[in-house]
């Protein structure tokens, strides 16, 4: 599809782009007399770039969605580009929705990116991308058992905001978070969740490469970024920050290199579940982007793997 084709060109044209940019940064840490400074999404806040928290691989669960994950009271939803679905806290599958924007939109949209679950619905940031170009960002909300739609918040247009890429909620501030893969990826957009009211932006310092999830937890937030590159076995990341009220700007430190998959693919989105303590980061493996087009797939795969990696945390 022409949609699917455009936007792995601008995946494999940002990964190359960042892997250019992170050298460059780091090149510039070790020679700078600023050395100690953070000077890409790589380098945490204290110069090493060292994940700042442990988290232990206990399973990984393949799914049929490749784009987001949510958690709540022992179930799980799992988004694909155009599905939701909804799986029985053993990751069975219990209902799919495969037709989600067939009602309820004023505004067209056809893409869904990373999710979040509160008070059993489930939140989608949704938008219209075609020719590389995404509009009419709305945050929607669906009903977590029946996966049907129950009412749209659109985004503001003068935050700067120019795609969505996942969105989370925060139960304790009540505040909704959008965040963005493309050239408005260094901040996070805030939204009142009762109203959908625009409450402001938040600049990330450094700003992860190419974010593709968000999610909260337990006073901080965690961003996914597909800042790594498959053909070189480099893997992606997750980085948190913890908010502060009224701040304009968050420091960005490293929490986790993803090192520890099958194959080394794209990340997408996370969450993480409550009431076990556990991560999880959705990750897909197997398929072959080159110039923008599908040539095949890696040595013994004839298709594209979703999974679920399901994370622990260490003591």
């Amino acid at each position: 599809m022409v949609n699917s084709c455009v936007r792995d060109h601008a995946r494999l044209v940002r990964k190359q782009l960042g892997s250019v940019l992170t050298m460059a940064a780091l090149s510039l840490a070790a020679t700078s007399p600023m050395a100690g400074c953070a000077q890409s999404s790589l380098v945490s806040d204290a110069g090493d770039g060292r994940a700042t928290e442990s988290w232990a691989l206990t399973k990984t669960v393949e799914v049929d969605g490749r784009q987001g994950i949510a958690a709540e009271n022992g179930w799980y939803w799992v988004s694909g580009s155009t599905t939701l679905s909804k799986y029985d806290r053993n990751w069975n599958l219990v209902a799919t929705n495969d037709a989600p924007f067939k009602k309820g939109y004023e505004l067209e949209v056809n893409h869904i990116g990373d999710i979040d679950v509160y008070n059993n619905e489930v939140y989608c940031g949704v938008e219209l991308f075609e020719d590389g170009v995404a509009s009419n960002i709305q945050i929607a909300v669906y009903d977590a058992d029946t996966l049907e739609l129950k009412r749209t918040f659109n985004f503001e247009r003068s935050s700067g905001q120019d795609e969505c890429s996942g969105i989370c909620v925060n139960p304790d501030t009540r505040i909704v978070s959008m965040c963005s893969w493309t050239g408005t990826g260094d901040h996070i957009y805030n939204y009142d969740l009762s109203t959908g009211s625009y409450l402001g932006k938040v600049r990330l310092s450094p700003a992860p490469t190419w974010i593709q999830g968000i999610a909260y937890h337990d006073g901080a937030y965690y961003l996914t970024a597909d800042d790594g590159d498959a053909d070189e076995g480099a893997p992606d990341h997750v980085y948190s920050f913890e908010p502060a009220d009224g701040a304009s700007k968050a420091q960005v430190r490293p929490a986790k290199a993803v090192d520890d998959v099958r194959l080394q693919g794209e990340i997408e989105g996370l969450s993480f579940d409550e009431g076990s303590n556990e991560m999880l980061v959705l990750y897909n493996r197997g398929a072959r982007i080159k110039q923008g087009m599908p040539v095949g797939f890696y040595d013994g795969y004839d298709h594209e793997i979703h999974e679920v990696y399901v994370y622990g945390a260490r003591p």
